[in-house]
């Protein structure tokens, strides 16, 4: 097994946690590119149901939902916020020290 295989399986499973999970999504909201945060978004969604289950959950077709998380997507606030619900996260701001 490769060790990009082991890390993929590992934050996969580190990713189940919800607390982890929005950890891992601050930290890629810092990056200036947006694709990383719609990447690791993707990655949280993957591991905490699928994209076939979060598409369910949210209305959304699967074809958008992948459109959405690609890194080229440009997520409505709408869209965005029920990826979040679905995946137990919500959308939250703090100051910018």
């Amino acid at each position: 097994m490769g060790a990009v295989r082991k890390h993929d399986e590992w934050l996969s499973k580190k990713l189940k946690d919800a607390g982890f999970a929005a950890e891992y999504l601050n930290a890629a909201a810092e990056d200036d590119d947006p694709a990383t945060y719609l990447a690791a978004l993707r990655k949280i969604a993957e591991a905490r149901g699928g994209l076939a289950h979060i598409a369910e959950e949210t209305g959304l077709s699967r074809e958008a939902l992948y459109r959405t998380l690609s890194n080229r997507g440009n997520p409505t606030v709408k869209t965005l916020t029920a990826i979040l619900k679905v995946s137990g996260l919500k959308l939250s701001f703090s100051a910018k020290n």
